[in-house]
């Protein structure tokens, strides 16, 4: 055992480390560095809550059994599960963490003296208001997490469900929690505690249903924020300072991020939470454009040719270059167009992918220079300077309709103007619409090739005719 007054100072130690893991990894160049920061504020915190712990060496060996199963679990997922499959993965980590705090939450309610919360039936007000609080962010974020996965896993539709009056029911619903868990505190029924739990989870699932794929990266950002406020909320019931400030630093870190999300697509968090974004599929106006406008279809030494012969390349990569695990051939692409004198830069979407970053993590893991790779704030003037622009597997970030169609889904959504290079290659396997449901109007552009193949391939193929 060691004393609180230790434990405090030894949390505090682990909090910083915390935030220093999170400043590290705000830049790809501090990355490793900010992760040996977070597994050593980790391990700070777990040996301080196992020495700060009386004795319960009956139930020691349930602790370490759990640990070894759970560690051998992350170990397993990080050396098996592709960059592809990351957006669901971590769709699926935020979900354990609001079940986590769901059921700390349980514990708690059933048995407060073992957390010296008071007894069954007469327990400190303050604690039972933040770990009601903290349960339904918990159920919230369990149920959300799990819909975002399915959707991003293609086992439910991308497109946003919808349906009357669903907006008055969540509204109904929130307002219904709030009302329960103020009668909770007056007489601490297990049923109303139950009930709260489960109508948390409902709200979850319809939070999340009415939001389109295009939205997809700014839901995943956000419920990374819930988890950590609902591990925040779980800390104040624990008196857990740890829990607080990891849970403070989560929470805020992900709400400021789907800020600048949003922010970058022109959106409001609010029209964001309340779904409908890439609410209209594929229109029949945009079915008689496919069957009525031209495509220009090229082949990979059509590809090869123009790039060679260009001054300036840039690369614009989306979700079907994860898919296709094409970002170590395009590296090698780019190093053949390197050798010839070939400027070549990478543009980079905010929303680009399913999750913030992925495509820098992708880029990063091919090993491209951090310099080469640009914001599209950093880089959207250089299109129309440039030679040829290189799009595998991007849709919606490119579509010139977010600047033209009032009434698109994704209008007034800051897009990349690659429609403005000289010559534009579009590597897509089909004519098909982005995750927003909507035709691109790129495809049909008098200085854009369609090559249609799968990204892998077709890179590779031109990487054979570079030479």
């Amino acid at each position: 055992m060691i004393s609180a007054n230790l434990s405090a100072v030894f949390y505090l130690v682990s909090g910083i480390l915390f935030i220093l893991a999170l400043r590290g990894l705000s830049s790809p160049d501090t990355s490793r560095q900010g992760n040996f920061f977070g597994i050593a504020g980790m391990i700070i915190a777990i040996t301080v809550t196992f020495l700060s712990v009386g004795n319960f060496s009956n139930s020691l060996i349930y602790v370490f059994v759990f640990l070894i199963l759970g560690g051998a679990f992350g170990s397993f997922i990080a050396f098996k599960i592709p960059m592809t499959a990351m957006p669901e993965l971590v769709a699926g980590f935020h979900s354990l963490v609001g079940l986590a705090a769901v059921f700390v939450a349980i514990a708690a309610f059933l048995s407060p003296s073992v957390f010296n919360l008071g007894t069954s039936g007469n327990i400190k007000l303050a604690s039972l208001i933040e770990m009601s609080i903290g349960a339904a962010v918990g159920a919230i974020t369990f149920s959300g997490s799990i819909i975002a996965f399915l959707k991003l896993r293609g086992i439910m539709s991308g497109a946003p469900i919808t349906f009357s009056g669903q907006h008055f029911i969540n509204l109904f619903l929130g307002l219904g929690i709030l009302v329960l868990i103020f009668y909770l505190c007056k007489n601490q029924s297990t049923n109303i505690f139950w009930t709260v739990i489960l109508i948390s989870f409902l709200i979850g699932v319809l939070l999340i249903i009415p939001i389109g794929g295009a939205d997809m990266p700014v839901v995943i950002s956000m419920l990374n924020s819930y988890s950590g406020w609902a591990a925040a909320g779980i800390g104040f019931t624990l008196e857990n300072t740890a829990l607080i400030i990891t849970g403070a630093l989560v929470g805020s870190s992900g709400a400021i991020l789907s800020y600048i999300m949003c922010k970058a697509m022109n959106r409001s968090f609010f029209s964001v939470i309340l779904g409908g974004f890439g609410a209209e599929a594929s229109s029949e106006v945009s079915k008689d454009k496919k069957d009525q406008k031209p495509v220009k279809n090229g082949n990979a030494e059509d590809a090869a040719f123009l790039m060679k012969n260009a001054s300036s390349v840039i690369i614009v990569p989306g979700y079907g270059m994860a898919v296709a695990q094409a970002q170590h051939a395009l590296r090698e692409m780019v190093d053949k167009l390197k050798k010839n004198d070939i400027k070549v830069t990478y543009a980079i979407h905010p929303v680009a992918g399913r999750m913030p970053g992925h495509m820098n993590v992708l880029l990063a893991e091919a090993n491209v220079p951090y310099d080469e790779v640009f914001e599209l704030e950093d880089i959207n003037n250089d299109f129309a300077n440039a030679d040829v622009a290189f799009v595998i597997g991007a849709n919606d970030v490119t579509n010139p309709v977010a600047k033209t169609d009032p009434k698109s889904p994704i209008f007034g959504m800051p897009v990349l103007d690659v429609e403005k290079s000289k010559s534009v290659l579009f590597v897509k396997r089909s004519l098909s619409p982005g995750y927003a449901g909507i035709d691109n109007e790129l495809f049909y552009k008098d200085n854009t090739l369609m090559l249609f193949a799968d990204a892998k391939k077709m890179t590779e193929d031109i990487v054979k005719n570079l030479d």
